[in-house]
């Protein structure tokens, strides 16, 4: 017995225009978190190096740099739906650093430094990544243009 999934237009372009809604929601969150990162460190990259070195974090001259970089230069590829699959990989990992690493509290610990942002972030980048971008994303577009080219 096969099971098979019936999919609407409409019910696709739901699920495309949530698949870019989270996008857009997740991508946002990440820059915004680079440039907090940034911005506290006194609005140098070298500077977010120096937060990473004590918060304890390994290599802080080079992961410190690295996460902002990863967290601006990803959210804007999450909005713009290019190599979510990749992208959401990489920023789930970075996700579970942050929870290893830094939000080492107790979830919704009065301290504010528990992990389920990190938390949830990871989980929807995963979720991202499995899905991938949906039909509004660049990702599709790309795919949908190789497919062409071989076909052709």
């Amino acid at each position: 017995m096969t099971m098979t999934t019936v999919t609407t237009t409409g019910t696709r372009t739901v699920r495309d225009l949530v698949l870019l809604l989270a996008r857009i929601g997740l991508g946002v969150i990440m820059i915004a978190h680079a440039k907090l990162e940034y911005d506290f460190a006194g609005g140098s990259i070298t500077g977010v190096g120096e937060l990473f070195a004590q918060s304890g974090i390994p290599l802080p001259a080079i992961s410190g740099p690295a996460n902002v970089l990863f967290e601006f230069v990803g959210g804007v590829a999450m909005i713009l739906g290019l190599a979510v699959p990749i992208v959401g990989v990489v920023m789930a990992l970075n996700m579970v650093g942050a929870w290893v690493l830094v939000h080492t509290s107790g979830l919704f610990a009065m301290d504010h430094n528990g992990p389920e942002l990190a938390i949830m972030i990871a989980l929807l980048s995963l979720v991202l990544a499995v899905t991938g971008s949906g039909r509004f994303g660049l990702d599709h577009l790309i795919i949908a243009r190789s497919r062409r080219r071989a076909g052709a």
